[in-house]
C-alpha cells in the first residue's frame, strides 16, 4: 500500500488561526442541533425575522429576467435612489456619483481597508468582522476599550487618548450605531463632540448605519450631518429591508472622498466585477419614497421596541444587565452577578459561558470575546429575533392597530424566546 505523502499547506501568514465569522459559526451550530432533534433556541444569529416588503419583492419579479453586467459603481438609478433617500432621511446632500453598491457592506469594508492605507480604530465591543478583515489585510487594529456605565458606546476622550498618540497617522475609524452587539445609539451632541475630534485628526470616520432604520423610535441621525467632508455612511438591504441572502450593499461618500470612492471601484472591477443586476433593479423600489413600505419600517419599529423592551426588563429582573435598546434587535447582557454560580460550573470565559449555555438548554448566545471584548468578562451577545415576523406585523396590524404592544402582544409573538428566558432563569440560578 503505497504512503500517503505530505500535503504542503501553504497559508498566508495572516489567515492562520483565524476561524469562521462567529455569527455564521452559531448559525450552522445550530441547524446541526436542530437535525439531530434538539430544541436549540436561536439567540445568536442576528438576521431580520421581517419579510422583505412586497413592493420590493414585486420589482424583483418584474426585472428576474436582467442579465447584462452593470457599471461597477452600481446601477444609475439606484445610485440616484439611494442619494435621493438620505437627502430626504437626513438632510445630507449627495449625488449619484457619491454611491457605491456592492455585494453586502461586508465586502465595501474590506475593499476600503484594502484601498485606504490606515489603521483601524474600533470601539469595543463591536460587530465580528471588522478585526477579522483587518488581520487578513495585515492592518493594525486599535481597539478602544469603551465601559459597561456609558453602555458600552465610544466617547470623544476615548477616540482622542486614540489619535493624540501620533496625530498625523492615517486612520478609519468605526462608528456602528444603533450597536451591533448592543443595541445602544448615540445622541445628537454626543455625535457632533465625536465629529470634532474626527475633524482635528482628519480621521476617516466609516458610519456603518446598517440598523439606522431600525431605530426603535425613528429617529436615527448620521454624524455625516456634523462631519460631511470625512463620514462613509455604510448601508445596505440586509436589516431595515429584511432581505440579507440578496446581498446588495452601499457606501456613501462626500465628494472629498470620491478619490478613495474612484479607487475601490478599481478593486471592485477586479474582484466582484458588479453586483447582481435583479437585485439592485429591485432595490431601487426600496430606497423610492413609498407609503407602503414607510408603513412597514413603522411596524417593524414598534415591534422591535416591545419586543426588545421585554427581554430587557426579563434579563434586569434576573438582575442581568444590559443597556436598554435603542435599535436594532441586540441585547448584550452581562452574567457577572452570577460568577459564583458559573465558577461552579467550571465557567470562567465567555467563551466556556455559551458553550455550556447551548450544551445545557439549546440557547444559542454569541460570546462577547469574539466582539473584541476580554475573555474573561462574562457578556454575550443576544439576537431577540427568533420569532414569526410576518405574523407578528399581521398582528400588530389587526388586533393591537389602536393599542400598545403590551406583554401580551410579546408572549403571542415570541413564545419560544419566552421559554428560552425561562429556562436561561433557572441555568443561571443553579449552583
Amino acid at each position: 500500500m503505497a504512503k500517503r505523502q505530505n500535503v504542503r499547506i501553504d497559508l498566508n501568514l495572516n489567515i492562520r488561526g483565524l476561524k469562521k465569522s462567529a455569527t455564521l459559526a452559531i448559525n450552522e451550530k445550530s441547524r446541526e442541533l436542530q437535525e439531530q432533534g434538539r430544541q436549540v433556541y436561536k439567540l445568536g444569529f442576528g438576521q431580520s425575522p421581517f419579510p422583505v416588503p412586497e413592493p420590493v419583492v414585486e420589482s424583483l419579479r418584474q426585472h428576474a429576467h436582467e442579465k447584462d453586467y452593470l457599471p461597477v459603481k452600481g446601477l444609475p438609478a439606484l445610485r440616484q435612489a439611494i442619494a435621493g433617500f438620505y437627502e430626504r432621511q437626513q438632510g445630507i446632500k449627495r449625488t449619484a456619483e457619491d454611491v457605491l453598491i456592492g455585494p453586502g457592506s461586508k465586502e465595501l469594508l474590506f475593499i476600503l481597508q484594502l484601498a485606504y492605507y490606515g489603521d483601524l480604530v474600533i470601539p469595543t465591543p463591536s460587530w465580528v468582522s471588522y478585526s477579522p478583515q483587518a488581520i487578513i489585510l495585515g492592518r493594525r487594529v486599535n481597539w478602544v476599550k469603551t465601559h459597561q456605565e456609558n453602555d458600552w458606546r465610544l466617547t470623544p476622550e476615548e477616540l482622542e487618548s486614540i489619535c493624540e498618540t501620533d496625530p498625523e497617522r492615517p486612520r478609519i475609524v468605526i462608528l456602528n450605531y444603533p450597536a451591533n452587539p448592543t443595541g445602544a445609539t448615540y445622541t445628537a451632541d454626543r455625535l457632533k463632540k465625536i465629529a470634532e475630534v474626527a475633524r482635528k485628526y482628519k480621521v476617516i470616520l466609516l458610519s456603518d448605519e446598517i440598523y439606522g432604520e431600525l431605530h426603535h423610535s425613528g429617529q436615527h441621525v448620521s454624524i455625516a450631518r456634523y462631519y460631511p467632508e470625512g463620514t462613509i455612511i455604510s448601508s445596505g438591504l440586509s436589516k431595515w429591508c429584511g432581505a440579507g441572502g440578496w446581498r446588495l450593499g452601499m457606501f456613501v461618500f462626500p465628494e472629498e472622498l470620491r478619490w478613495l470612492l474612484d479607487a475601490m471601484a478599481i478593486v471592485a472591477s477586479e474582484t466582484f466585477t458588479s453586483t447582481s443586476a435583479p437585485i439592485q433593479y429591485a432595490a431601487v423600489e426600496a430606497f423610492r419614497p413609498h407609503e407602503e413600505i414607510d408603513r412597514y419600517l413603522r411596524d417593524a419599529q414598534r415591534i422591535l421596541r416591545s419586543v426588545g423592551r421585554h427581554f430587557h426588563s426579563r434579563l434586569t429582573q434576573m438582575r442581568v444587565f444590559a443597556p436598554k435598546p435603542a435599535g436594532g434587535f441586540y441585547l448584550f447582557p452581562n452574567f457577572a452577578f452570577y460568577q459564583n454560580n458559573l465558577s461552579n460550573k467550571g465557567i470562567s470565559n465567555s467563551g466556556q459561558l455559551c458553550e455550556r449555555l447551548l450544551e445545557d438548554t439549546g440557547i444559542a448566545l454569541l460570546p462577547s470575546y469574539d466582539f473584541g471584548r476580554p475573555s474573561e468578562e462574562l457578556t454575550a451577545r443576544l439576537s431577540y429575533v427568533d420569532f414569526d415576523g410576518a405574523m407578528a406585523l399581521q398582528l400588530a396590524r389587526t388586533t393591537y392597530k389602536d393599542k400598545p404592544l403590551d406583554e401580551g402582544f410579546v408572549r403571542a409573538c415570541c413564545p419560544e424566546m419566552n421559554t428560552a428566558f425561562d429556562q436561561l432563569q433557572q441555568w443561571l440560578q443553579q449552583k
